[in-house]
């Protein structure tokens, strides 16, 4: 991908890859201050289709439209498209579309999450990450610092429950959550810090507790760390995340990867070492 975008989140829809992320193409280079949302799809992981921009803040009246699109995450469910977009840093909006890339309206009109109004949201609830489980349970993750766990409605419209903490061993979690499942297992990814590495812990339930487990993906050499996981795409698993190795990049001009995650016999995470080719054509 040779814009610069960052913080992926990426999905499988139709058999096809859908990256979804924030847009440091369209800062100022002085910080995170993009308004946009963008996303690129791929059938083969090498060759990229540029969607352009999917969102705005504009999109959400209660937005103040200035700044802070910050990292998103995208669900499918009953044929459509859930756009869960983090505003102002205190708020999370969800956008509805009838495609992978949208067109994507506002569904309700107001924050599913908002952190004066919600017990427990945090002091900045922001990178949502949704995981639909086998059961049709939804869940979303999101925060910094502590990380927050609330189960969904079926319309994905709404909380159902508390806002809990999680507990995750080692206490290193900084932000940039992450939900997976292989082989029964949740496997719960995160940032460790400014800069960080990619840390995860699995657990037996979505909600935890989460027993640390290893390094991911080392320091990327820029300020943040963000990643998420395309499980048994065409037989294979695929680590995406940003680092500053495109010419001009840095921490405010960020740039995605994509390499192959592998797991050993007994389920731990082989550390990606990170290429700069990315990966071979998937046929």
């Amino acid at each position: 991908m040779t814009r610069f975008v960052a913080d992926p989140a990426a999905h499988v829809f139709n058999g096809r890859v859908y990256v979804y992320d924030t847009d440091d193409q369209s800062n100022d280079g002085t910080y995170w201050n993009s308004t946009v949302w963008h996303a690129f799809s791929s059938d083969n992981l090498v060759d990229w289709t540029d969607e352009g921009t999917v969102l705005t803040l504009q999109a959400f009246a209660y937005a103040s439209g200035k700044w802070a699109a910050w990292a998103p995450d995208v669900v499918s469910k009953d044929g459509k498209y859930y756009f869960f977009a983090p505003i102002d840093r205190w708020q999370i909006g969800v956008a509805v579309g009838d495609s992978p890339t949208g067109p994507f309206k506002d569904a309700m009109g107001a924050p599913l999450i908002q952190k004066d109004r919600d017990v427990n949201a945090g002091d900045e609830p922001i990178d949502p990450a949704v995981l639909i489980d086998d059961d049709g349970q939804a869940y979303l993750y999101f925060g910094t610092r502590v990380p927050k766990v609330v189960k969904l409605t079926a319309d994905l419209l709404h909380l159902d429950g508390p806002i809990i903490d999680m507990s995750v061993s080692g206490n290193n979690y900084a932000e940039a959550p992450w939900m997976g499942k292989h082989n029964g297992t949740y496997y719960f990814s995160y940032s460790t810090g400014w800069p960080g590495q990619i840390a995860y812990g699995t657990s037996a339930s979505p909600l935890g507790p989460f027993a640390f487990q290893g390094i991911v993906l080392d320091y990327d050499g820029i300020s943040t760390n963000h990643a998420s996981v395309v499980e048994n795409f065409k037989g294979k698993s695929y680590l995406f995340y940003h680092n500053g190795k495109l010419p001009g990049g840095g921490d405010y001009r960020r740039s995605i990867n994509v390499d192959e995650l592998r797991y050993d016999a007994n389920g731990a995470i082989t550390q990606v070492v990170q290429t700069t080719q990315g990966v071979e054509c998937v046929p």
